[in-house]
């Protein structure tokens, strides 16, 4: 039975990777950070799982920013695959604490990949490593499309870790001889998307607004581009990296780009709501440096993964309304029962 450690296990992508890889028979160990609050909510499910896949997931304490303890479970964990998803990964927030940021996504990689380094030294073994890289890198972007040798213009202290992280991971897989792929994924959205990030906070609200939970939505630049996929597809592209006999860079994309803009008019318009009707633009959600669009070409990881994205941006945000109009039944009914609501849709952009 192989074995795949995640960080970022409890994120939008850790919790799909997670189903995939028990699907597909792995033995799951994912690094949670120690906090006072729950925040294993998107793979909650998977313990509720009367199936026997619920034993094979196994979570452990640790932290990114601790290089002592990602050695040590890597040697404890004796995994085939290790998987880097965790970040502080919300772009807007990374111009707040571009130091935290900084540490996190690319001073954590560079601890994780000598975690690795190291076990596979100590193990004797093959560990095939997967980084998660970003559209994010292309910033200020050089060409339209953006593909593998596009050249990268980061325009963010996030944008900036990843292309640390990124250059940093194929430096060890020329320096050590490290199977490590990158995966350059664009926009990928879904229903476990974290409440503050735009394309959920535009879902969340047009669920409450339509049910007369609130009725405006405060966004910034809404003619920002961006090339939106279904997160459950995108994870299936980073198996599909890690699998192949030799490592390599892949964007993963639809090809398709659409404005903020356009995201708001699919999703009021799936429940029948003029969504001039109801956005309202505040400045504090304007990044002081803007990406102002981003497009993949995802001819490579077709051709040699096998890869295709099977969710268009319209299905993708009819699922997410979709999804959000039941949360927004469940918060009504709390209210007419008397309840007090929880906090409305996220408030960062």
């Amino acid at each position: 039975m192989k074995k795949a450690l995640i960080t970022g296990i409890t994120g939008q992508d850790g919790s799909y990777l997670t189903e995939l890889l028990l699907e597909k028979g792995y033995e799951v160990h994912g690094i949670i950070r120690r906090t006072s609050t729950f925040t294993t909510d998107r793979i909650d499910h998977i313990y509720q799982d009367p199936h026997e896949r619920s034993s094979r997931l196994k979570l452990h304490y640790g932290d990114l920013t601790d290089g002592s303890r990602l050695a040590t479970l890597v040697r404890e964990i004796q995994p085939d695959e290790v998987y880097n998803l965790g970040a502080q990964s919300h772009v807007r927030v990374s111009f707040d604490q571009p130091i935290d940021t900084s540490n996190i996504v690319a001073m954590g990689t560079a601890k994780l990949l000598e975690a690795v380094r190291d076990g596979q030294q100590l193990l004797g073994k093959q560990i095939r490593y997967y980084q998660a890289s970003s559209s994010e890198m292309f910033g200020k972007v050089q060409e339209v499309p953006q593909t593998e040798r596009t050249p990268f213009y980061p325009r963010s202290p996030y944008g900036c870790g990843k292309v640390f992280s990124h250059w940093l991971t194929i430096n060890y897989r020329e320096s050590y001889e490290l199977h490590g792929s990158c995966g350059i994924l664009f926009n990928h959205e879904s229903p476990r998307r974290g409440e503050t990030f735009v394309t959920r906070k535009i879902t969340r609200a047009v669920g409450r607004i339509k049910l007369g939970l609130q009725d405006k939505v405060y966004l910034g630049n809404l003619d920002a581009q961006r090339d939106w996929g279904f997160a459950g597809d995108y994870v299936d592209a980073m198996w599909r990296m890690v699998q192949q006999d030799q490592p390599d860079d892949y964007v993963v994309s639809t090809g398709k780009m659409i404005s903020v803009r356009e995201f708001c008019r699919l999703s009021f318009e799936h429940v029948g709501l003029n969504p001039e009707d109801h956005i309202e633009i505040d400045p504090r959600y304007f990044r002081p440096a803007e990406v102002e669009q981003l497009l993949g070409d995802c001819a490579k990881a077709k051709e040699k993964l096998g890869w295709e994205p099977t969710t268009s941006v319209e299905q993708l945000a009819a699922m997410m309304v979709e999804h959000d109009l039941e949360m927004a039944r469940r918060e009504k009914t709390l209210r007419d029962a008397g309840h007090e609501l929880p906090a409305s849709a996220g408030h960062d952009q």
